[in-house]
């Protein structure tokens, strides 16, 4: 199994297209108009909460479920209605679905003696595929001899023996250990890069979304609330959903029917309020004062102390703050002095706001 030429994205040539897709179960509408171009060779993540459709559209894509409405293309032809067989792509689940009675080899070359290759030509795909997944020798072991990381790239070789344009993943690395799952993050990006395969990836974890990906694109309620490179949906989200969701950022009505998105370590806590901004510049916050607030709890986060404190008197109108955003979250140093019950100000440096959209 040769290695393709690497392909880097460019904005010239979009591989895979889906275009008004909807979905609904049971009556319920899951996907409500899905449009997105992926280009040929980038690394793209749908990044949502758990349930919100994201699976649901890798198996459109893949064909293994039908849309609604809407149509899917690739290298700009319409695949809508083709078998899974027929749109050049291959899916990675999230739990491998290898099969136990087959050794590697064999579960890797499934696929190439369904479509009658020889046993010469199978065996030197798989020893090229195990090569190129780091598994070289494996291919006698059963899938219950295998370390979970050794599964996931057993089940990565199977999809990539069949020379895919498009390579989905279903939250491939959920089973794996927090240190693990980040050794194998590193593997995937490299493997993408060296072989130039388009990649579409779902997780519902932030983190693992920001270290992997081109582009990522974060769905909500049936539709995709914003796509960008991962920098632009971190440092400037459009929505409070992406702030909240992505940047785990504390939303503060702006009294403009906008909020002040502000993450945790860029949150002040001091015992007295802040001067207050001069110049345009310096510390900023609703109606240009800082804010009362009561310190409701900590905890140890890393290298961090996560402080969080609940507003007092906020000139809010009832409803305009969002769940839970009486509350605000502050990541400080591990020292910090602040106890529960504490009375603080809260403030922030304004150039660290970023004004988002209500949903």
């Amino acid at each position: 199994m040769s290695e393709s030429k690497h392909h880097s994205p460019t904005t010239d040539h979009y591989l895979l297209r889906l275009e008004g897709i909807k979905k609904s179960f049971a009556g319920i509408d899951i996907l409500r108009g899905i449009d997105l171009s992926i280009r040929e060779g980038e690394f793209i993540t749908l990044l949502g909460e758990s349930g919100c459709g994201k699976t649901t559209i890798l198996r459109i894509i893949a064909g293994l479920e039908t849309a609604d409405a809407g149509h899917v293309f690739i290298d700009g032809l319409d695949v809508t209605n083709h078998a899974p067989d027929l749109r050049g792509v291959n899916m990675v689940f999230q739990n491998y679905a290898l099969f136990p009675h087959m050794n590697v080899e064999q579960n890797i070359g499934y696929s190439l003696r369904l479509k009658g290759g020889s046993k010469a030509e199978i065996r030197k795909a798989v020893e090229e595929a195990l090569a190129m997944v780091r598994l070289p020798g494996y291919e006698k072991r059963r899938p219950h001899e295998l370390s979970g990381g050794q599964r996931q790239r057993v089940a990565v070789a199977r999809a990539l023996i069949n020379k895919p344009r498009v390579l989905l993943l279903d939250e491939p690395l959920g089973a794996l250990d927090l240190q693990l799952r980040r050794q194998m993050q590193v593997e995937l990006k490299r493997l993408q890069k060296q072989l130039g395969i388009t990649f579409v990836y779902i997780t519902h974890d932030q983190e693992e979304a920001l270290a992997m990906s081109d582009r990522v694109a974060v769905i909500h309620n049936g539709l995709f609330e914003q796509t960008g490179s991962a920098a632009e949906v971190y440092k400037k989200p459009k929505t409070a959903f992406v702030a909240k969701f992505v940047g785990n950022a504390n939303l503060i009505p702006n009294g403009a029917g906008e909020y002040f998105a502000v993450r945790e370590e860029n949150i002040i806590l001091s015992s007295t309020p802040a001067r207050p901004p001069t110049d345009g510049a310096g510390v900023s916050s609703v109606e240009g004062r800082s804010l009362a607030a009561v310190v409701t709890g900590k905890t140890f986060a890393g290298g961090l102390l996560r402080i969080t404190a609940r507003l007092k008197n906020a000139d809010t109108p009832a409803g305009e703050l969002p769940d839970k955003q009486d509350e605000i979250c502050a990541a400080q140093d591990i020292d910090a002095p602040f106890t529960e019950g504490d009375e603080v100000w809260i403030s922030w440096i304004s150039q660290n706001a970023v004004t988002v959209k209500r949903e």
